[in-house]
């Protein structure tokens, strides 16, 4: 199937979104105030704990057998799922709000008790605790499933809150310092623990730490005692448990069975999907994030009018993402995971996929990603819109892929595994707001002009959709030529040269060792 971005397509409803976000409302949040469904041109000032929690062992589950196949996918959904509904029980009997569990990574937030910032952090800590105590304790030896090996960020401040997601799948999303600052905890290190920032660490009377020291010391155990005795939690290890026991006994997990989905995947019906009624073929992940949000959330959250430009951004910037994802390349968005967009798409029949094919497509839809990304920041500023020094930072690769949902009916999260998952996020996260990078995988498996195209590093700067399908047809790219032949009915000035201009972006580090 060929796909392609078009300038005018992009445009067209770039505006329409700027136009549903004209008129923003920025409201103190206060205990009254529901944060379900919010509404799009909404967006609530919250001061909260947020607690971000990693599963470190998540990746070697991923990597428990030589070869990734269907054996390896399962235990590490079924890994997921348990954990995944432990969680879920500690948040609801602990008075906590669940934002968003993605993989082997959990955001929650805690905003009682109110007007009490200490009181909230040691209940925090009480929390992570808890968990860290009832997920040592939720695997299944037969199955061959570990107990979940955690560490844990924690922050403190104010945030905006919006709506997260669309089409009957929403939720709230936490936009600003505290959310960041607490992932950045629970992700930058191997070590195990409960670690506070300075913030968090002064509202319940411990020491500042260094700042080069913060991400290296977790809460001692006579710490993480102090806040349990203030938080006095009306539930604990054993409660838990007994509860979580008898949930998978009533709606037990059952069997996760696959089957593959026919592309385009943007079909895919998530809603749909449960452990036994599963996905897996190989595809392309892709994450876009957007660079340098979270400062600009923090240097407009506290001025009314400002803020509502931040409300504006995200939600057009995000939305054109997701469009040109979905719509242009037929790939489907799993989630939103704050400023961040994560995808798959495939090329090929309901019986196999095409490897090549999807690789270049990827890159395509990256180079559109980047196109629409830049074309949205000119209309929001030509619409009044401050926008500061944004960038969008892209990483994608290849492989297996298991997509499901995860949890009780009623309450199930969408959820896609794989390596690939993972290495396109760590390739994602090697970019500047300016850069591309491919993944290893891909890299190998990719035709030879996308990998002419990435050069050594594997990373390009400033790819457009007009840079990559120059640069692939000129190298003889049998997805870029099908792009451009099709383009060729519209006649589009850009693509139409494409077939006489060889193009040879500059890329970084192409030459190096």
């Amino acid at each position: 199937m060929v796909h392609s971005w078009k300038y005018d397509r992009a445009k067209n409803a770039i505006d329409k979104r700027i136009e549903n976000v004209k008129d923003v409302t920025i409201v103190d949040w206060t205990r009254e105030k529901s944060l379900e469904s919010i509404p799009t041109n909404k967006a609530y000032r919250m001061d909260a704990v947020h607690l971000y929690v990693d599963i470190m062992n998540m990746r070697g589950i991923l990597n428990s057998t030589d070869v990734e196949g269907v054996t390896c996918h399962r235990r590490t959904l079924r890994f997921l799922n348990l954990h995944y509904r432990a969680v879920e029980r500690i948040l609801s009997d602990a008075g906590a709000l669940r934002v968003d569990f993605h993989n082997q990574r959990l955001h929650a937030v805690i905003y009682k008790p109110y007007d009490d910032e200490g009181g909230r952090v040691n209940k925090a800590v009480a929390i992570a605790q808890l968990i860290s105590d009832v997920l040592a304790e939720t695997g299944e030896e037969d199955e061959q499933i570990p107990d979940a090996e955690v560490r844990i960020g924690i922050d403190t401040g104010l945030a905006l809150v919006v709506n997260n997601g669309r089409n009957g799948y929403r939720e709230p999303l936490f936009l600003g310092s505290p959310a960041n600052k607490a992932a950045k905890l629970s992700s930058n290190g191997t070590a195990l623990g409960i670690f506070l920032t300075n913030d968090a660490r002064r509202a319940i009377g411990l020491k500042e730490l260094a700042n080069d020291q913060v991400s290296k010391t977790p809460l001692g155990a006579a710490e993480v005692e102090a806040c349990q005795e203030e938080a006095a939690l009306d539930v604990n290890k054993d409660s838990i448990i007994t509860s979580w026991k008898q949930d998978n006994k009533n709606s037990p997990i059952g069997s996760f069975e696959f089957s593959r989905s026919t592309p385009p995947l943007r079909n895919l019906d998530i809603v749909s999907l449960s452990p036994g009624n599963s996905r897996r073929m190989g595809t392309a992940s892709i994450y876009a994030d957007i660079d340098n949000f979270t400062a600009y959330v923090d240097a407009h959250i506290d001025d009314d009018e400002e803020a509502k430009d931040v409300v504006r951004c995200l939600h057009v910037i995000r939305a054109e993402l997701d469009r040109v994802l979905s719509a242009d390349f037929g790939g489907r968005r799993i989630r939103f995971i704050g400023d961040c967009v994560h995808g798959h798409l495939l090329e090929g029949t309901a019986y196999e996929t095409d490897v090549e094919g999807s690789v270049s497509t990827a890159t395509l839809c990256a180079g559109a990603l980047r196109s629409s990304f830049n074309l949205a920041l000119e209309r929001l500023r030509s619409n009044g819109v401050d926008t500061d020094d944004l960038g969008l930072a892209i990483g994608f690769d290849f492989g297996p892929t298991a997509i499901s949902r995860l949890g009780m009916r009623g309450s199930r999260v969408r959820c896609a595994i794989g390596r690939v998952v993972l290495g396109s996020e760590d390739e994602q996260k090697r970019c500047s707001g300016e850069e591309t990078a491919i993944g290893m995988v891909a890299y190998d498996i990719a035709s030879d002009a996308v990998r002419e195209l990435f050069g050594e590093s594997r990373s390009i700067s400033g790819l457009t959709y007009d840079d990559a399908v120059q640069s692939l047809t000129a190298d003889g790219d049998a997805t870029a030529k099908a792009t451009l032949v099709a383009a060729y009915t519209i006649t589009s000035p850009a693509v139409a040269r494409a077939a006489e201009t060889p193009f040879r972006p500059y890329c970084a580090g192409a030459n190096s060792e």
